[in-house]
């Protein structure tokens, strides 16, 4: 129990600190609502269930040890953010919502389109088998099914990472009339564009 709770405060510390996670959340919430929020932290979830399974088995270890292979994941991941970005500034340029029009903005952003968006942005991102392969092998027990305990606690972050970003979209979609004014839309598109270019470049020269 006592490595449960050390695991526990680790993760919250993790999972509250802004990053790229937070950052397509709230865009796509403000986009499509807290469907596409709820849709997008499932995305995220379920991207990292994927690198949980792969450190847990050992097999994320592989692509942190080869440099071509993480640094290929690495860029495709920071171009998939920067686009996003540079798609959501166009629109706030142009004045015009990324889908949809005014008060038919109910199907602005289809939950299916933000899940997606959430899976690929984990699926990009090499830092978090880092953070894995770094983080889970500290909880393995000294005997017993070591696969199944770091799958546990694996799943217990994305758990715990879904929750958090579930409550980001409630707050975003609880303001979306008033975020949903054509000045204050402009303003925020902007604004949330220029975090997730900034966030890709970011990630791009970010050394692991």
């Amino acid at each position: 129990m006592g490595a449960l709770w050390t695991f526990v405060g680790v993760a919250a510390l993790v999972i509250v600190t802004p990053g790229p996670d937070t950052a397509l959340t709230v865009r796509n919430a403000l986009l499509g609502g807290r469907r596409a929020g709820v849709a997008t932290a499932a995305g995220v979830a379920l991207g990292l269930a994927v690198w949980t399974a792969a450190a847990s088995a050992g097999l994320a270890a592989l692509l942190v040890a080869s440099e071509p292979a993480f640094v290929a994941v690495k860029l495709a991941g920071a171009a998939y953010l920067v686009l996003l970005g540079l798609q959501t500034l166009v629109h706030a340029w142009r004045g015009r919502p990324v889908e949809g029009d005014g008060e038919r903005e109910a199907a602005r952003l289809r939950p299916g389109v933000a899940l997606r968006q959430g899976l690929l942005n984990d699926l990009g991102n090499p830092k978090i088998a880092v953070f894995f392969t770094t983080l889970l092998p500290q909880f393995a027990p000294a005997h017993g099914p070591t696969f199944a305990t770091l799958l546990a606690f694996g799943l217990l972050f994305c758990a715990m990472t879904f929750a958090w970003l579930c409550v980001y979209s409630a707050v975003v979609a609880r303001a979306g009339r008033a975020l949903r004014r054509p000045r204050v839309r402009r303003a925020l598109d902007a604004v949330m564009g220029a975090a997730l270019v900034a966030v890709g470049v970011r990630v791009a020269v970010e050394r692991r």
